[in-house]
């Protein structure tokens, strides 16, 4: 089995090395190499349980969910703070209910069934969105809220489905209950994800002469100490542990850089795993029973029922027609409506993998045609520009016996946007920045106020934490753009 397994994750790196041009987002690599070494294509590996898959799940979806809300920066969340939780929350209800009114009365299906199968897959992807957008300059209002929205939306989508189970299961539990159960899973969970928060904070501070491995185990065991702490509250643990990551990503922390990217890894492997365990576990033979109804869902919610609720929730917002056109195409689904789809499997109510078959087919549908077609979509629109592939990132941790504002950012100089040339001592840095190193090819350069800036650099800066955008302007109003 470990050999099986070291040849899958190869697999899925030279897959991805092959097609890197076409980006193919990861769920579909990694979906396709669980497809291929399953029961149903080579045999290598038979997975039919959807418990152990479940519960494998869940825990993949804590790294998840934590490194969604940590990447979540509150300065942007305030901007479009009112569209975005309308989105997430009440955007994700109105998704679902549409949705199973029209999949109902087309499929023929009762509405309850209906209704579970569409609170499964009402939710947009993080991963699949952030991939895309932030790999092609979009207007950042507008970026803002698709990316927040699809990284904050997903526990809504988990609460309303285990309510729907928890209904059918339970047809005799009083009424007013469940509603409560909902109420008390989303308030609950959000607080003590944001108590956690600000206790992962203090312990961070109070650890910071350890070795930064520390940190990192530390970090694990505060996401296990939220999700922990909600279950044992009958909260939602998803829900907590992103509200952890959200007040973690925004405080400053000692080795804060190292901790986002490992955090990061974290998201990118439980994603792997994740993706080739669904695939192990989706039997494709059955995709010809269901494939109508796939077609049917993915038409009624890409189609319908998201550029409706996109209208509702944004009906007083000052967001243009095609803006919002754009916020509905970019409604992808992934990776956590696949692992719900396990869940009516995990309680009974999905014997035959029908439910699970459906939001599969339907999860690949929207990720090919969605995922290939919206920046086309945005170029059309005319919501993408001319910029810099630049990363304004941490390139390297700076850790000082004292609290400091500096950071030390990385700016590349995009050469299929930008042509020409300038020297570093024309440049109007704000004060006390510095560039350290530039990176030119495959040679790294000590840089004087003489050094000529070509496009295709790469700039190291050491800058004031508030001046980065400042700082990457002036440097790049340095250079004309070409066309």
């Amino acid at each position: 089995m470990v050999l099986i397994l070291s040849i899958i994750l190869i697999a899925i790196v030279l897959i991805a090395l092959i097609f890197r041009k076409y980006n193919i987002p990861l769920i579909i690599i990694a979906l396709s190499v669980g497809i291929i070494f399953g029961s149903d294509v080579t045999g290598i590996i038979y997975f039919d349980n959807a418990v152990l898959a479940q519960e494998v799940a869940d825990i993949a979806l804590i790294f998840i969910l934590f490194a969604g809300g940590f990447g979540i920066k509150s300065h942007h969340f305030k901007t479009v703070l009112r569209p975005t939780l309308l989105l997430a929350t009440v955007g994700v209800l109105t998704t679902s209910i549409i949705t199973a009114l029209i999949f109902s009365f087309l499929s023929g299906w009762p509405f309850v069934k209906s209704a579970l199968l569409c609170s499964i897959i009402s939710s947009t992807d993080a991963a699949a969105v952030f991939s895309i957008l932030r790999s092609r300059p979009i207007k950042k209002e507008i970026s803002s809220i698709v990316e927040i929205e699809s990284a904050s939306n997903d526990p809504m989508a988990i609460i309303s489905t285990t309510f729907l189970i928890q209904a059918i299961l339970g047809a005799n539990v009083n009424t007013h209950m469940p509603i409560f159960h909902f109420f008390w899973q989303l308030i609950g969970g959000a607080a003590i994800g944001i108590l956690i928060g600000f206790i992962g904070s203090f312990l961070f501070q109070k650890i910071k002469e350890l070795d930064v491995g520390y940190f990192y185990l530390s970090l694990i065991a505060i996401i296990l100490l939220s999700y922990g702490l909600a279950g044992i509250s009958k909260t939602s643990g998803m829900i907590s542990v992103f509200f952890t990551g959200y007040i973690l990503g925004n405080k400053k922390l000692p080795y804060k850089n190292g901790i986002s990217s490992f955090t990061e890894s974290l998201s990118f492997i439980s994603n792997v795993g994740l993706f080739v365990l669904l695939g192990l576990l989706v039997f494709p033979r059955n995709f010809p029973k269901i494939w109508t109804l796939g077609v049917i869902l993915f038409f009624v919610i890409t189609f319908i029922s998201r550029p409706l609720t996109v209208l509702l929730c944004t009906i007083s917002t000052k967001i243009s027609i095609k803006d919002k056109i754009f916020i509905s195409w970019s409604g992808i689904r992934g990776a956590v409506p696949i692992v719900l789809a396990t869940y009516p499997m995990a309680a009974g109510i999905d014997s035959n993998h029908e439910i699970f078959n459906i939001i599969f087919f339907t999860v690949v549908l929207s990720v090919i045609i969605q995922g290939s077609t919206i920046g086309k979509l945005a170029d059309i629109l005319k919501l993408s520009y001319a910029n810099s592939k630049r990363r304004v990132d941490n390139a390297m941790e700076l850790i000082t016996t004292h609290e400091t504002n500096y950071e030390l950012i990385e700016l590349y100089i995009d050469d299929n946007v930008y042509q020409g040339e300038c020297k570093i001592s024309d440049l109007s840095l704000p004060p006390n920045t510095t560039i350290t190193m530039i990176n030119r090819s495959d040679s790294v350069i000590a840089p004087t106020g003489q050094t000529i800036i070509y496009p295709g650099d790469t700039l190291f800066i050491l800058v004031d934490e508030n001046k980065k955008e400042e700082c990457a302007n002036a440097i790049l109003r340095a250079f004309s753009q070409k066309g």
